[in-house]
């Protein structure tokens, strides 16, 4: 039996040179996507950051949900992701990484003919050169973490008030504080949609790492995916997820987040590739994200490659706009 056709509501679309946005309900939705960032900007955000940049920011790329009843205001964005990287010697829960060759190198350099001393701890860079982040987006709470949006003004509020909402766990017994898995894979009309890279870098050839987000927007609901890729090569794989939910029938409106990271060794997730010669699923998230997944819980959310990180695991959160 055919299954009924899905009303659609009404919104409204608008299109800048770098820019899309949607009116629906009381959702304005924008998403900013541009080049890389030019010399002067990447001198900025640098400065901003105190780290060296990866090879690719995005620094002006922006995913914005605009909430207009409570003026909340949720975003994605390249600055506040690299905040999140750890700026400083790595710690327990850091998920430190050390190339393949790093062992090696180290026992060259302390072994009994050698003429150096033995080092009292392994020489690391002063941040994380993974970019590693456990970046889940976040709530605007100043007027200078905004922009002007063309056609937000049409019936609904200015940038005048900002709404910070309280994240508490979601009841595992109560449908509307989960994110619906029959309703995202519905095949119903998808009203808008976009990728937002956010920044990349190939880890001085030793793997590489990435942060993208994706929005679409579908009759019934909204639904972010951002996605952090980490592939050190010969040594581990690592995934961190953000899914954002929120259903257009929900009363009063609420938003459900979800936060997952896994991680297991380089050889583990290779040994599944389908065919043995073809190493190409290796650089494609969707493939990574999917073996990690799948494997057994306490392989890739407990054990991991064993760094200690602390991102791995499954959390559930809601927020109330009201």
């Amino acid at each position: 039996m055919a299954a009924a056709a899905v009303a659609l509501p009404e919104h409204k679309l608008y299109e800048s040179p770098n820019s899309r946005s949607i009116r629906i309900g009381d959702w304005y939705i924008t998403a900013s996507t541009n080049p890389i960032s030019n010399h002067h900007e990447c001198e900025a955000l640098s400065a901003s950051l105190s780290i060296p940049l990866p090879e690719m920011p995005f620094g002006r790329n922006l995913l914005r949900l605009h909430h207009l009843l409570s003026g909340w205001r949720y975003q994605f964005s390249t600055e506040e992701a690299l905040r999140e990287v750890k700026n400083g010697a790595l710690e327990h829960g850091d998920g430190g990484v050390k190339v393949e060759y790093a062992e090696a190198w180290l026992k060259s350099r302390t072994s009994p003919s050698s003429l150096l001393p033995m080092p009292k701890t392994v020489p690391t860079k002063p941040y994380d050169w993974t970019y590693t982040t456990l970046y889940t987006g976040h709530t605007a709470t100043s007027l200078s973490d905004t922009l002007e949006e063309e056609g937000e003004g049409e019936g609904g509020t200015a940038i005048a008030s900002l709404y910070n909402p309280k994240w508490v766990p979601s009841d595992p017994e109560d449908p509307s504080q989960q994110i619906p898995l029959a309703e995202l894979t519905r095949p119903d009309p998808i009203l808008f949609y976009a990728e937002i890279p956010l920044f990349e870098d190939e880890l001085h050839d030793n793997g590489s790492s990435a942060l993208i987000a994706r929005i679409r927007v579908m009759p019934t609901c909204v639904f972010i995916l951002s996605r952090f890729t980490l592939r050190v090569d010969n040594v581990l794989f690592r995934t961190f997820d953000t899914r954002l939910y929120h259903s257009f029938s929900s009363n009063p409106p609420l938003v459900v987040r979800e936060t997952c990271g896994w991680e297991a060794p380089y050889d583990r997730v290779k040994n599944l590739l389908p065919k043995r010669d073809d190493l190409t699923p290796l650089t494609d998230p969707n493939w990574i994200a999917k073996i990690l997944s799948d494997l057994p819980r306490q392989i890739s959310q407990k054990e991991g490659a064993n760094t200690g990180w602390r991102g791995l695991g499954r959390r559930l959160q809601y927020a109330m706009l009201a």
